[in-house]
């Protein structure tokens, strides 16, 4: 039903907003699910989205669609805050060791109908949570988990500036088999990870300047142990060695040590 009502608006030229997620979305939200995932979500989940029970969410609605179904979720996301030393990337964030209640923003769900893809309501969707995850001052990052085949939701976290830093291994299990997720994350109010890119590129630069440096001191002190001297000798030759020896270089200059 949810289906057909989107498909016959879809020719019209959307005006997308967004809102929370309420009450009355219960059973469009539930369906929104059922059509666009694979996994299966227990009734529990809806009621506390809708609720607000430690869910905070975003729907998308076009305005443009006749009577009630200007109103009607064509898209949302779903989040959850946790503690970012209980979470299963404590190791990705570089959290301060005097302060406890560093937090993150997880993504459990995002969705958009079919009919209402490529009008950009997934990355303002996404934008909603980015803002949101700014404004508390604990929060270090958002992340979430992408299936390893779900092609168009990794090309749409990666143009969003969300960093792929981890494989896991059949992470999802899907009428009785294992797929692998990705997990993205989005550094924010200053977070990063225990070794961001510029602190990895300042520590390669430190190491070649040492590196060069003690090199330069074993060649200086090679060179302290044999000093060579040139001196002028003959208006012919040119230059003068120490040690006593000759040396020819050609058969018109010729060199001697002293």
């Amino acid at each position: 039903m949810l289906r057909s009502m989107v498909a016959r608006n879809s020719a019209r030229r959307p005006c997308i907003a967004y809102r929370p997620i309420k009450p009355s979305d219960l059973e469009a939200l539930e369906q929104l699910h059922l059509n666009l995932f694979p996994i299966r979500y227990e009734s529990e989940f809806f009621c506390n989205v809708v609720n607000h029970n430690d869910i905070i969410s975003w729907g998308a609605v076009d305005r443009n669609r006749p009577n009630a179904q200007s109103d009607e979720l064509i898209g949302f996301v779903t989040i959850k805050i946790v503690l970012a030393r209980e979470s299963e990337i404590s190791d990705l964030i570089r959290c301060d060791s005097g302060r406890t209640d560093q937090t993150l923003v997880y993504i459990l769900t995002l969705g958009v109908v079919e009919s209402y893809r490529k009008f950009g309501i997934a990355s303002a969707l996404i934008g909603e949570v980015t803002r949101y995850a700014r404004t508390i001052p604990t929060c270090r990052a958002v992340y979430l988990h992408v299936i390893s085949y779900n092609n168009p939701a990794i090309f749409l976290y990666n143009k969003l500036s969300f960093k792929c830093v981890r494989r896991l291994h059949g992470f999802y299990l899907i009428d009785s088999q294992h797929y692998d997720a990705y997990l993205f994350v989005y550094y924010v109010n200053g977070g990063h990870s225990p070794c961001s890119p510029l602190e990895l590129a300042v520590c390669v630069v430190n190491y070649l300047r040492g590196s060069l440096k003690s090199v330069t001191a074993r060649l200086w002190r090679r060179d302290d142990r044999k000093p060579w001297r040139w001196t002028k000798c003959k208006e012919s030759c040119g230059l003068i060695a120490p040690q006593g020896k000759n040396l020819s270089i050609d058969g018109s200059t010729e060199f001697q040590r002293v």
